[in-house]
């Protein structure tokens, strides 16, 4: 049994998976095995492993049919024999030879199930931008798990190394907040440990399912809706959750419960949304859309919305 389950669902970007792949072969801590699960419906994946297969423990699944996001990165996971889970996506990569070594150590040395690491953003022009999670994020983290609304202080999957002992990973009924949705609900169980040093690469491009959601309503408003419905309406008592609602609301411009209902079951719309979303059709965009006006105009309609059910 290794240490470490790399889990990597592929999809047709050889090229970027064989980045990934380099940066795990050069990785000083050796104590993984590699899980590729392959979405592609060519073989160009399988078609580069060859020269990986004497480097590291590496099993291969190709998936036919398809299972697409996040089911591919479920079935890479129940295939995994380590201790703890790295999930990697198929175009992030290991910042640099240490990488996995800090991972491994955090987990041999914290008692929490939960670990995460700084990140480096790499878009296609090379351009960067680091982040590690701050001192007063770490606080709201520690506080509630909700406090994620206000930003996603963990970011992307890749940065993440959680123990393997849970039945239900990823949600495969949401695509757009389904690593929001799954940290959350990790951490209503557990505390995390943070790495505070960006080891994870993250590439930036055009053909992510991030990129082809946003800011598109048939996507946002019923993953969104779905959320709060796991969440409970009660969660909208936390100010960022709030928050995070009413915006999501005023950037899709959606004026009317009419218009909310014809991306989802009217079933599944909290009162609380209903009196927000009235409370906002009262109140011209062009007002809506000015950040401090808009902040408080949210904090007197949370005052209003009151109470929850």
């Amino acid at each position: 049994m290794p240490l470490i389950s790399i889990c990597i669902p592929a999809y047709k970007k050889p090229h970027y998976l064989s980045r990934l792949l380099d940066s795990i072969s050069i990785q000083t801590f050796k104590d993984f095995e590699v899980i590729i699960s392959d979405d592609s419906p060519d073989f160009s994946v399988k078609e580069i492993l060859a020269e990986y297969e004497n480097k590291f423990l590496l099993k291969y699944y190709r998936n036919q049919p398809s299972l697409g996001t996040p089911a591919n990165w479920n079935f890479a996971i129940s295939k995994a024999v380590g201790k703890w889970i790295k999930l990697m996506h198929d175009d992030d990569w290991f910042a640099n030879e240490k990488s996995l070594e800090l991972f491994a150590l955090s987990a041999l040395n914290s008692k929490n199930n939960f670990i995460f690491s700084g990140f480096i953003e790499v878009k296609s022009d090379n351009n960067i931008k680091k982040y590690v999670i701050s001192y007063a994020e770490k606080l709201l983290l520690k506080k509630s798990p909700l406090n994620l609304f206000k930003k996603n202080f963990i970011g992307h999957p890749s940065t993440t190394l959680i123990k393997n002992n849970r039945q239900a990973w990823y949600d495969e009924n949401i695509k757009w907040v389904v690593d929001f949705e799954f940290y959350i609900r990790c951490l209503k169980q557990t505390d995390f440990f943070v790495i505070e040093k960006p080891i994870i690469n993250i590439g930036i491009h055009h053909d992510q399912v991030t990129k082809t959601a946003f800011r598109n309503p048939k996507i946002e408003i019923p993953e969104n809706l779905y959320l709060i419905s796991k969440l409970g309406e009660n969660s909208l008592r936390n100010v960022f959750v709030y928050d995070y609602y009413w915006r999501l609301f005023r950037n899709l411009e959606m004026r009317t419960l009419k218009q909310v209902i014809q991306y989802s079951s009217a079933n599944n719309i909290p009162k609380a949304i209903v009196k927000m979303l009235e409370i906002q059709a009262k109140i011209p965009l062009t007002i809506l859309k000015i950040g401090l006006v808009s902040k408080g105009l949210m904090l007197i309609s949370k005052h209003l919305v009151r109470p929850f059910s």
